[in-house]
């Protein structure tokens, strides 16, 4: 069973974002998986994609009704983070607002610790 996270936040419009495109893709449970991996041009990028599964050792917050699973792996580097919808005239995306980043690229997609 996975653990219930109290200290990263999935904001109300990355919620209803999450709910949107799980509707299309067929009524699917609306639940954004957001995890780290090694690269980017900072050492670190964010990856997001609808959670298949939620395993065991998984993390998990919810709002509105929509969950926000990390795994354990990924966990100490987002901790605190708040994970975002923006839609700008520069696109639409899902953003991390993450206090652990000690900087970022351009783009807002890698970081570093």
């Amino acid at each position: 069973m996975a653990t219930q996270i109290d200290d990263i936040t999935l904001s109300p419009a990355a919620a209803a974002r999450v709910r949107w495109i799980a509707e299309r893709k067929g009524g699917v449970e609306p639940a954004l998986r957001l995890a780290v991996d090694g690269g980017g041009c900072s050492g670190f990028t964010y990856r997001f994609g609808l959670a298949e599964s939620i395993d065991a050792d998984d993390r998990v917050t919810e709002t509105d009704g929509v969950k926000l699973v990390v795994d354990s792996i990924s966990l100490d580097l987002v901790r605190g983070c708040t994970v975002d919808f923006v839609d700008s005239l520069g696109g639409s995306s899902f953003k991390v607002e993450n206090p652990n980043a000690a900087s970022g690229c351009g783009c807002g997609s890698s970081f570093s610790i």
